[in-house]
């Protein structure tokens, strides 16, 4: 579905990204981590098409989208929930998930919230008409995922999406995301948080000082101490096998 090569981003005279290949299937929920500066967010960006590649080429279902802008990437089935969640804080949460559809005539026409929306995020709907800035961290959050899937994405990119929440907040995220994937969408998602992202990715990426320097099934990354350990400094723990 998504193919990208040899990807170089640049921010004045630093390099961000060096070089990075990956590739994300069909309905799978692939991640990238690693430590702060080390990329991932530059890389997504590109994707979206809020940064410009320098080089390289990417490619999502057969077609080279390189150097699009980003209303032409979400046109092409790809969005993109930024970190920080960037909610409209003065609009209601109603409004806030309608400007998600900007994409999708029918729903600011009709100022309609798909039922599937409102099923799968039962807080929201019970808060259609609440301030975006009344909202918890955790709700704030399920707001901005929420507001992602407003537009039916074939491909959802998540920065960075547990940054700052409580510990409950964060298992309710992750918790989310793969059901997502498992209901079949595709998922490409940037996070620190190692364990947790690994223990539901399909496939992982672990990047550092803009290049990848490793990559694997998430279970098996997780599972190898020297390697996890050497560069992200987490402890070697028994993974959470995903239930299928």
């Amino acid at each position: 579905m998504l193919a990208v090569s040899d990807l170089v981003v640049n921010y004045g005279e630093v390099q961000a990204v060096d070089g990075i290949s990956i590739k994300v299937k069909a309905g799978e929920l692939v991640s990238i981590t690693g430590a702060n500066g080390a990329g991932k967010s530059s890389m997504l960006n590109a994707i979206a098409g809020i940064r410009t590649a320098a080089s390289g080429k990417i490619v999502f279902a057969g077609e080279d989208i390189t150097g699009l802008r980003a209303h032409q990437i979400v046109e092409k089935g790809i969005v993109q929930v930024p970190e920080g969640r960037q909610l409209f804080a003065t609009l209601t949460v109603r409004e806030n998930l309608l400007a998600g559809g900007y994409a999708n005539s029918r729903f600011l026409l009709d100022q309609v919230i798909p039922e599937s929306i409102v099923q799968r995020f039962p807080v929201l709907g019970e808060r259609l008409d609440s301030l975006g800035s009344s909202l918890s961290g955790g709700q704030a959050q399920m707001l901005a995922l929420a507001r992602g899937l407003m537009n039916r994405p074939d491909l959802l990119l998540l920065d960075e999406p547990t940054l700052g929440l409580a510990p409950i907040a964060v298992k309710e995220v992750f918790d989310l995301i793969a059901q997502l994937r498992d209901q079949g969408l595709t998922i490409l998602v940037v996070e620190q948080n190692v364990r947790q992202v690994l223990e539901i990715s399909d496939y992982a990426y672990v990047v550092e000082g803009g290049r990848i320097v490793m990559e694997g099934k998430g279970g098996e990354l997780l599972n190898n101490s020297s390697l996890v350990e050497s560069y992200l400094g987490v402890a070697n723990e028994p993974a959470i096998a995903r239930s299928t």
